[in-house]
């Protein structure tokens, strides 16, 4: 990781974050809650909807950064290959939940997700101690987000 402060290793920085946050920020804009999430019968620990934003922005920025470091050593890795497993379905969890309001389909998701954000993270530790300390409080939302899901899915069915 010597060569991070590189051009070259900068503006993949610049693509990782641009890619992360745009296709995260463009998604949250088409799939906002509507009347269908507003209707659900919630449990007691549902946050308020002000807070979603303000946290995933967070959790792409430290995304990005993670994936950016495992890119630079190693492209074509299993650390990567984790990376791009849970970068993809993070992206169709949203469309999945909120726009196709299947929260089934959004559990059957999610859980996959939560497991290639730990496979990440172990992957990571002997190599990248940074990269998967940056996950941790991904996976501490994605598990808050995992018993969310399944609570609704339980209080609504």
């Amino acid at each position: 990781m010597n060569d991070i402060k590189q051009p070259r290793a900068l503006l993949w920085l610049a693509v990782f974050l641009i890619a992360v946050i745009g296709v995260g920020a463009f998604l949250g804009t088409q799939t906002a809650p509507g009347a269908w999430y507003a209707g659900l019968e919630k449990p007691f620990f549902n946050p308020p909807n002000w807070i979603f934003g303000p946290v995933w922005f967070t959790l792409y920025v430290l995304i990005a950064i993670a994936g950016w470091r495992t890119f630079l050593v190693g492209p074509v890795s299993l650390g990567m290959g984790f990376w791009v497993v849970q970068m993809l379905l993070n992206w169709v969890w949203s469309p999945a939940f909120f726009a196709a309001e299947n929260l089934t389909l959004a559990m059957i998701i999610i859980v996959p997700m939560l497991a290639a954000i730990f496979g990440f993270i172990v992957n990571q530790w002997p190599r990248d101690r940074v990269a998967a300390l940056l996950f941790i409080p991904y996976a501490a939302w994605v598990s808050f987000a995992t018993l969310l899901n399944g609570s609704l899915l339980l209080l609504n069915t």
